[in-house]
């Protein structure tokens, strides 16, 4: 899908054709939308065609007054009923006649432009949009994170009531989260750090300022998540070995009522041979051994009580 939009007397309007210092965002595009943005701006085509890869990584290049910066957005996404948190690359392309914004899916962070929700926007001016969008994008990893711990304290309390795998499974999925989380915004800060040394992009004194607010905020987001990330993976750990636990519980329990039950089976044994037993002609012989197995059976089970077998 292609958009086009510039700011009019202060306010975003969706126009039909490119126009300078206007913004042009792609969504999942088609060939012929991306020959059309790559023929009227004069654009390296590879700068669109990154974008598109899922598996690009963040990076920041220029070219002939061209400058692209690839950094990922979080993506979260309904699966097996939970949620998966996941990232996808976006491309900016910074030129002298547009700006232009290019994604696999649409993105919140981008709908928030276009919705007009951003104060201070305005399609002209490109490099404080570029450094919007990355503040948007770090503070949106902020709240996805906080999503992230609260799903694993409920999931927590779950496995506190019944140790089931779907409970451990949800974890691992979170745990698989922060991981994808702490890659990307680490790969974004080194975006970050070249964008503020390099003058690839014309930067005016209150853009460096807002710039350096979004490494800040990138560097929080990073510490939140190998902070999660930790305590996810002990908790992890911790029930884990409750589970070991308890299947070591149950086993030494059998364990005991098998020797237990055995008692009965050995005596019923000796008693039923083909030769001479002792009480073969009393009536009440049967009775009688009969009671020497449980009377056994009873003081062994008593002494593996005392050993807490039980």
């Amino acid at each position: 899908m292609l958009q086009i939009f510039k700011t009019v007397e202060g306010k975003l309007t969706e126009i039909d054709e490119i126009q300078d210092g206007c913004w042009v965002h792609l969504t999942d595009p088609s060939p012929s939308e991306c020959k059309v943005v790559i023929d009227r701006l004069a654009l390296e085509p590879d700068y669109i065609i990154a974008a598109l890869d899922e598996e690009e990584s963040p990076r920041i290049e220029n070219d002939e007054g061209q400058t692209l910066v690839i950094v990922d957005l979080p993506t979260v996404q309904p699966e097996g009923g939970t949620f998966l948190y996941n990232t996808i690359p976006l491309g900016i392309v910074h030129c002298e006649k547009a700006l232009i914004t290019v994604c696999l899916k649409e993105s919140t962070i981008i709908d928030n432009f276009i919705e007009g929700r951003v104060r201070g926007f305005s399609t002209t001016k490109k490099t404080r949009f570029i450094l919007q969008i990355l503040y948007r994008n770090a503070s949106r990893f902020l709240q996805y994170l906080k999503q992230i711990d609260k799903a694993s304290t409920l999931i927590e309390n779950e496995l506190h009531k019944s140790m089931k795998n779907r409970e451990l499974i949800q974890m691992l999925k979170l745990e698989k989260s922060l991981v994808y989380f702490s890659t990307s915004l680490t790969a974004n800060e080194l975006v970050m750090e070249k964008l503020l040394k390099s003058e690839y992009i014309k930067k005016y004194p209150e853009d460096t300022e807002l710039l350096e607010d979004v490494i800040i905020e990138n560097k929080q987001a990073i510490e939140m998540c190998n902070i999660y990330r930790d305590i996810l993976s002990g908790t992890m750990d911790a029930f884990a070995s409750i589970i070991s636990n308890n299947l070591n519980i149950v086993m030494k329990m059998l364990a005991a009522i098998t020797i237990v039950l055995a008692i009965p089976s050995i005596v019923s044994g000796f008693f039923g041979m083909n030769t001479w037993v002792p009480l073969e002609g009393t009536p009440v012989g049967f009775w009688i051994i009969v009671g020497i197995a449980m009377a056994l059976s009873a003081a062994t089970a008593f002494l593996l009580w005392r050993k807490k077998m039980f």
